[in-house]
This record gives C-alpha cells, structure tokens and sequence, in this order.
C-alpha cells in the first residue's frame, strides 16, 4: 500500500460515542422485529380434550360400515375453529345437543364426548336416560368448580358466580344448582343482588376469567356483602394468568400485538384486552395510526397489511385453545412483510399434564 493511501486510511477520524450510539440506534430502529410470548397456546385441558377425540378416532379403525361416525362430540370440543374442522375431517360428527344423535349411535355404542368447558347435570342424565356411551372430556379444573357448587350448596351457602352469560362452561356450572348459583357478568350487576345478612354467601368464578378482569367486581362484592367468603383456592386457570402475565410484557415492547385465536374463545379475547391495555399504558392511551392497537385474528389470513404500516416490533401470543402452527402461519406472513427478527419473552415453563379420561383408561372406546 502507498505510503499516502496508509496515512490516510490510518488517519481517519474516528466516530465520536455519540455517532456511534446514534447509529446504533438507526439500526435498532429499521430493524422490524416480532416479539413472541411465551407460554402461549394449548394448555393441558385443552390438550387433554383434543386428545381424547383423537384417541377415539384412532381405535376406530377400520372404518364402521353402519353409516354411523366413529365419535360424536357436543358443542365444539374446544373453542378454535380450526381445531374443529380438523377433527370434523379426521370423521369426529359435532352437535349442539344430544337430541341430533340418533338412537342407533346410542344403541351401537358410539361414544359421546362432551366438550373441554363441561355440561350441566341435566345433560348428563340425558345421556343416561338414552344408554349413551359417554366420555367426560371435561378440563379437571372446570370439574373443581362444579364440584365446589355441589360441596357449598349442600352446606347451605349462596353462590355468586362471575362468569359469561351463555359461556357453555357457566352454563353447566350454574346448571349444577341454578336456584343458588347467580351468575354476574361486571361490576355494574352487583346491585342487581339481594341477600339477607344471614345468608351464607360464597364466591365462584369461570376458569377463563383473569384476576385484574374480575378485581373490580370483586371489591364492589365485598363492599355490599361484607361477610362474603371466597374460595379456599383461585378459580382462574393457571394457563389464562399466565398467557396475560406473558403479553403485558410483550405489550411493553411492541408497536401492536397479534393475539390469535378465535371469537368464540373467552381467554382469547381477553387476550387481546389485556394487550390492549398493556399498549395503552405505553403509548399513554392515545393510538398514533397502528401503533398501540391489539387484534384478534383465526389465522394469517385475517391479517390486515394496513395494520403493521410504519410499525417496527408486533407482538405475537395465542390462546389456551390455539395450535402453535396458527401462530407459526401469522409468524411467517410478518416475516414477508420484513418482519424477520423474532425475540421470545418467557415468564414459566408449563409442565401441567392431565390424564385422559376414565372411560378411555378403562378400556377401548369402541
């Protein structure tokens, strides 16, 4: 090298710290990233239920040559569309009610299984009164709840049950005794109850509630009915506190979050609402354009381009009833739009496992 040309390169100034973080900080910021919670999806009832179904259809081959399906299941078996329709392809035959399997399944044996969100004692000896073979895929922690109705009722205790109207797991919660079961929604039902003060008054909740989406209604509760007692043990989930402790904080660090999951999945939706008020803590409750909104989607099909103009970091998390390949399709579409660099946010590892149903630990299901 030339003497000259030496002195030169040797010569350069160098960057000033400033210079140097502030590009730094340039390339931070045309770097789009994909900020992912973890835990997100399945979680063990929900997996259990699954596979219960897929067990059924397994030990039913060959197919039957009786025109009948290989499983029934009543109402959808979890709430996610696409785990549905999988199953509706693999031969499972979905009802709303009993009344839609015919008496020749009953007769035949065909096995009958009753969803993840649990049914009513009313369902239940309908069943029995028709010889259904039933297989009970009702998460373990849904079953506590009702079981807890059935203890406190039977020591004279009024329920207040915070829960959906209509949700399929309040329906058979509050089926176990609806006469001392009183379903509320939000804060604002709470003057709607009328107690004696010697009522013996408990409360009870939906697994797929979270403890910030009912503290305020709890608080109204206690203020009106002062001797209210709560349950020995949290009725809320342990996969639904976790999958919001996890998107609060990827809320903290993303531009918009992607929650998916379906309509119809009460911890999906509240998902994305726990997301959205991470977001407007963030940006202080004022969304700038697509910065600071959350959306709720099915699949990387719902995705709006319009929602991820201008943004550099979405956040990504799904529903306890959401296969991780839902959220693997949403991940790859980001990442066409430029969105190639994936940071996960662990909070727990989830080791929760449950058992298969009875019925099918104590022999074939067909």
């Amino acid at each position: 090298m030339p003497y000259d040309d030496a002195v030169s390169s040797a010569c350069r100034p160098c960057l000033s710290i400033d210079e140097v973080f502030t590009k730094q900080r340039k390339a931070a910021i045309m770097t789009k990233r994909i900020v992912l919670a973890d835990p997100r999806g399945f979680c063990a009832g929900v997996d259990r239920a699954i596979l219960t179904v897929q067990t059924i259809l397994k030990a039913a081959n060959p197919p039957r040559t009786d025109d009948l399906p290989p499983v029934y299941v009543r109402r959808q078996i979890v709430h996610n569309k696409h785990v549905v329709e999988e199953l509706s392809a693999q031969g499972a035959v979905f009802v709303q009610e009993l009344a839609e399997i015919p008496d020749s399944a009953a007769s035949a044996g065909i096995p009958i299984v009753f969803s993840a969100h649990g049914v009513s004692p009313e369902v239940k000896a309908e069943a029995s009164a028709r010889g259904m073979h039933i297989v009970d895929a009702t998460c373990p922690l849904v079953s506590k709840v009702h079981r807890e109705v059935l203890r406190f009722v039977k020591e004279g205790y009024e329920i207040i049950y915070i829960g959906h109207n209509g949700h399929d797991e309040a329906v058979g919660v509050v089926g176990e005794s609806p006469e001392h079961v009183h379903l509320i929604e939000h804060e604002s039902d709470v003057d709607s109850l009328e107690f004696s003060s010697d009522a013996k008054l408990v409360l009870l909740s939906q697994t797929t509630l979270s403890v910030d989406e009912t503290a305020g209604t709890i608080a109204a509760l206690k203020e009106r009915f002062p001797w209210l007692e709560m349950p020995p043990n949290s009725d809320i989930c342990y996969a639904t506190s976790n999958r919001q402790a996890a998107v609060k904080l990827v809320a903290e660090q993303s531009d918009c979050v992607v929650i998916v999951g379906s309509a119809n999945s009460s911890n999906s939706v509240r998902l994305m609402e726990v997301a959205q008020e991470g977001l407007n803590t963030r940006f202080d409750g004022v969304p700038n354009g697509p910065h600071g909104k959350a959306y709720r989607v099915d699949d990387a099909s719902e995705l709006d381009p319009a929602w991820f103009e201008g943004v550099e970091s979405v956040g990504i998390s799904s529903g306890a009833s959401v296969p991780d390949e839902l959220v693997s399709g949403v991940i790859e579409a980001l990442e066409q739009r430029g969105f190639d660099d994936v940071t996960t946010i662990e909070t727990i590892k989830e080791n929760m496992h449950f058992v298969l149903p009875s019925e099918l630990r104590k022999k074939p299901a067909c």
